[in-house]
């Protein structure tokens, strides 16, 4: 327990740096936003309406959501911008500084809006009557009297910020939320803890500090001002430190790996970035990131490398329907990386992790079981739960064509808990990966494709276009290839998975390293 707290707390600080280097700078923006919109508004009863509601339409969209719909609007942006050699980008800090600041945006224009327009008009009217402008009038007049009643939104942007800033994970943007969402995919429930804490905290002194400078404006006291201002601008210096002294690269010795939200993932970008840093590289990680976002990402030289497999790529990016052998997917995938994109499959790791439709022995036996054309039969009486992808993707299209299935439902889980909920009963077969150790463990029948409807799926590791010709880079990583059989990722992936004497998938990384004679005993 001890280790594990030490260890969740060594990803704290900058964690936190990222974190609040985002929160903040997204509140900086939503109060751009909405001060003017605010001014505009209180004199225009025509204008308010639009722009609450148009601030309020904002606040509908899930934060995640929010997150995620700026990543395709940056992409088609970008699209726009091409012609004069201009591209902004869109993974990362842009999208997540755009989404939550319009998040931010709401709370403090209704404030805003609220205290102008309940200025007593009297008050209004003196001002004009010694003739002040209207800008000497909301400096000196309008601005003072609103100004407890805009800090209150203030208060409230702050908070719901700093916790939207968590979903950033999502899109590629580190924060606090990379230890929460970590953590919940491999149940090390002190790493979520700690995420959690750590945000709340964080939330809390600055509500804090903000209702401090909120009681000195009410109280006209300038201590209570200055006083809560110079805590807040030294403590946000203090936790930005760690994001201004990281590492010691820059360049092209600091590279950036990708890394997909389940634990295998997690532990292969791990293994990659130990041999990286060994290369003499500054290693940065950013994990969760979707199958779609994580190739754009890559493409486009948000990360350097991740790892992929050869069916979710020929399915996803290149929209083939078709299944060819597994030496022809390969060189067909990377003939079509390089000719599009100049990036470059460097090669397999040399396993598979596919799809595989796994159910209890209880469950294969009561219905007969054995391949997935008895499992089309018996769907209209079973729950199948899948990971939050696979309803949308290509392949389970392939699937329910070739197989004609139709569950009577279908229910979506991280995939952690997908293998809770089959060995609870609640669903009766799921989606599983063939490289996962949970499906011996949990003693899972696994159902045959006899049709072939599911691609291969071989592990292969994907290199930006500009770390194509970095022959350092490249050697650092070619050892990994054709090295790992699936029985030890299996093994790895377990040791990060399983209930009970878990490992976190640094320490998994560094297993398989020794496992495969790529690190010493």
């Amino acid at each position: 327990m001890n280790d594990r707290l030490a260890q969740a707390l060594a990803q704290v600080p900058s964690l936190l740096a990222d974190h609040v280097l985002l929160s903040a700078a997204a509140l900086l923006l939503g109060l751009c936003i909405a001060l003017p919109l605010a001014v505009a508004a209180s004199r225009r009863p025509r204008l308010r309406r639009v722009v609450l509601g148009a601030a309020s339409l904002v606040q509908t969209i899930p934060g995640l959501a929010l997150l995620a719909l700026f990543y395709p609007f940056l992409l088609a942006l970008n699209g726009l911008l091409a012609p004069v050699g201009a591209t902004l980008p869109a993974l990362g800090f842009l999208p997540a500084l755009l989404a939550l600041g319009l998040y931010a945006v709401l709370p403090i224009l209704r404030n805003a809006v609220t205290g102008l327009v309940g200025i007593d008009p009297a008050i209004s009217e003196a001002a004009d009557g010694v003739g002040m402008t209207p800008r000497q009038k909301l400096r000196l007049v309008e601005a003072p009297l609103a100004a407890p009643v805009v800090m209150a939104g203030i208060r409230t942007a702050a908070v719901w910020t700093i916790g939207a800033a968590t979903l950033s994970t999502t899109v590629g943007q580190p924060s606090l939320g990379d230890m929460i969402f970590a953590g919940l995919q491999t149940q090390n429930w002190m790493l979520v803890l700690t995420g959690c804490f750590a945000s709340a905290a964080l939330a809390l002194v600055v509500d804090g500090l903000l209702g401090l400078i909120e009681s000195g404006i009410a109280g006209r006291s300038k201590p209570k001002i200055w006083g809560g201002a110079v805590a807040l601008i030294a403590g946000v210096l203090i936790a930005l430190t760690p994001a201004f002294s990281f590492g010691g690269g820059s360049g092209r010795d600091s590279v950036t790996i990708g890394a997909k939200g389940f634990s295998e993932q997690y532990i292969l970008a791990r293994m990659m970035g130990d041999r990286l840093e060994e290369a003499g590289y500054t290693v940065r990680y950013r994990d969760g990131l979707g199958s779609t976002v994580a190739f754009e990402a890559l493409t486009r030289g948000d990360i350097d490398v991740y790892v992929d497999y050869t069916g979710t790529l020929w399915t996803n990016a290149m929209r083939r329907e078709d299944n060819p052998p597994r030496e022809e997917m390969l060189a067909g995938l990377s003939e079509w990386v390089d000719e599009n994109y100049g990036a470059q499959v460097l090669g397999r790791l040399g396993f598979e992790n596919t799809y595989a439709f796994a159910t209890t022995q209880e469950t294969a036996r009561r219905f007969g079981l054995e391949t997935l054309d008895d499992l089309a039969r018996a769907a209209p009486q079973m729950t199948m739960g899948t990971d939050v992808e696979f309803l949308n993707r290509p392949e389970w299209a392939s699937i329910r064509g070739a197989y004609g299935m139709n569950f009577a439902d279908a229910q979506s889980f991280q995939p952690t808990f997908m293998y809770r909920a089959v060995e609870s009963g609640r669903v009766d077969v799921i989606t599983a990966f063939s490289s996962d150790g949970r499906i011996a463990a949990s003693n899972l029948a696994t159902l045959s494709d006899p049709r072939g409807a599911i691609p291969n799926y071989d592990a292969v590791v994907m290199v930006a276009p500009g770390r194509v010709d970095d022959d350092r880079f490249v050697a650092a990583l070619r050892p990994l290839l054709d090295a790992i059989p699936v029985e030890a990722m299996r093994e790895a992936n377990y040791m990060v998975d399983r209930d009970t004497d878990k490992a976190s998938p640094s320490e998994a990384a560094r297993w398989l390293a020794r496992e495969i004679g790529l690190a010493a005993e």
